[in-house]
């Protein structure tokens, strides 16, 4: 018989003597040396952002405003006409971030590193099981943290269907904001396609 071990309590102390939350990295080898200490079975690795897509990912977004006195503060979208959504640090939006928002880097590396365990839980269920490599994986993650449409976009429907080449060129079609093709969008869509249809 298997149990089950309760790492919570483990977690909710460190986080405590930490004094703060933790990065996805740290949740990872803080559970691996947690199965190595109690021999318990390694949990199956959970598909994640390669190297290649962090690069790409922390390239187009930046961990932009960054002020003098070290503090990151939010910035309005520069494509829309009413600025929405309001956005801080790498990328993060929510209705915990508006006009005035300001976060240390700290706080915006952490909600960065939920952020991605999210975006890519999402593209890992959109993709119901499709084979798919790590530079596919990475650039799906991508498009999908800035597009929010992995579980609509015709581009999942093929790479799950393995039409590869086809999927690729749906990256070009999402460059749009209030309808007005952008630069910064052309330039991050060509970058994703790249890397979805390399080795």
């Amino acid at each position: 018989m298997t149990t089950i071990l309760n790492r919570r309590p483990i977690f909710d102390m460190v986080r405590t003597m930490l004094g703060r939350g933790f990065t996805l990295c740290e949740v990872e080898h803080l559970d691996r040396a947690i199965d190595r200490a109690f021999g318990t079975e390694p949990r199956a690795e959970k598909p994640h952002l390669g190297h290649a897509g962090m690069a790409l990912l922390k390239r187009f977004e930046g961990c932009a405003k960054l002020r003098a006195d070290g503090f990151v503060e939010a910035y309005p979208d520069p494509g829309s006409a009413n600025g929405l959504p309001w956005t801080i640090g790498w990328g993060s939006t929510g209705p915990d971030i508006s006009k005035g928002t300001v976060w240390t880097r700290q706080q915006c590396d952490e909600r960065f590193a939920l952020d991605l365990k999210r975006y890519a839980g999402e593209v890992v269920a959109a993709l119901n099981g499709a084979p798919t490599t790590q530079n596919q994986f990475d650039a799906l993650v991508t498009f999908h943290y800035n597009t929010g449409a992995i579980a609509r976009a015709t581009l999942t429907a093929l790479h799950r269907r393995g039409e590869y080449d086809q999927a690729a060129r749906e990256f070009g079609k999402w460059i749009f904001n209030d309808g007005k093709p952008m630069r910064g969008l052309k330039n991050r869509r060509a970058a994703e396609a790249d890397l979805y249809a390399s080795a």
